[in-house]
């Protein structure tokens, strides 16, 4: 468990989650949870499957998984060590109402940060202190909205944009239209005054920085009359 630190080969190379401007963020942010690297980096995984295989049914069970990342990237990702922590039963998916599942869940990845839990090292034959923190989820575009609460199918669909997303409302086809990616292109790319080829404007907005976590927080205190579950 302790690889991350010992172990690994620090040459500027992204082989592992630890070589991440994340993962160093976070340990320049709280050095007490990071100066004992025994304490677990977690990553959360969820979406519904068929178990039955065949198209004919429609059922959908969706497994909520629970990766270690401190173990090193040959071991992390093989099924024996992922955590089965709940299995939430069709035969629909459980939509914007697996806040409801995921609360037991909460509660312990919370005490598990909060206050951690007596553990027996078995290499020094001590026990200590293990805390632990959840540092990803693993979803596609659909379960995102369902984990985070942000609509994925609306005028704001782009997490990482939040409200700075430019998006269209397209009348004819009912649907919205996204047209802001030549913002991420070089100040000097021929597409950005390229009018004729998009949408008949220019380009001249510079990349914005993604909502921080305490800026997701402001929001979500503005909130109110929110409803959890059926």
């Amino acid at each position: 468990m302790t690889w991350h630190e010992d172990s690994r080969k620090n040459d500027g190379r992204m082989r592992h989650p630890t070589d991440s401007l994340a993962w160093k963020s976070f340990n320049s942010l709280y050095p007490e949870f990071s100066s004992d690297p025994r304490n677990i980096r977690l990553g959360l995984a969820s979406d519904g499957f068929n178990p039955f295989r065949t198209l004919s049914v429609t059922h959908s069970t969706c497994p909520v998984i629970v990766i270690p990342y401190n173990l090193p990237p040959w071991i992390c990702m093989k099924q024996s060590y992922f955590i089965l922590s709940l299995l939430i039963f069709g035969p629909k998916g459980p939509g914007n109402n697996i806040d409801v599942y995921l609360q037991p869940l909460v509660a312990e990845l919370h005490e598990l940060w909060e206050v951690g839990v007596e553990t027996f090292d078995a290499a020094t034959s001590q026990t200590f202190q293990l805390r632990a923190v959840l540092m990803w989820n693993i979803n596609d575009f659909p379960a995102y909205a369902n984990l985070s609460g942000w609509s994925t199918r609306e005028e704001y669909d782009c997490p990482c944009c939040g409200y700075n997303t430019a998006s269209k409302w397209l009348k004819h086809s009912r649907k919205f239209c996204y047209m802001c990616h030549r913002r991420w292109l070089d100040s000097n790319h021929r597409f950005r005054t390229d009018n004729h080829s998009f949408d008949g404007t220019e380009e001249h907005r510079s990349v914005h920085s993604p909502p921080s976590g305490s800026n997701i927080l402001r929001q979500l205190e503005r909130l109110n009359g929110t409803e959890y579950g059926p």
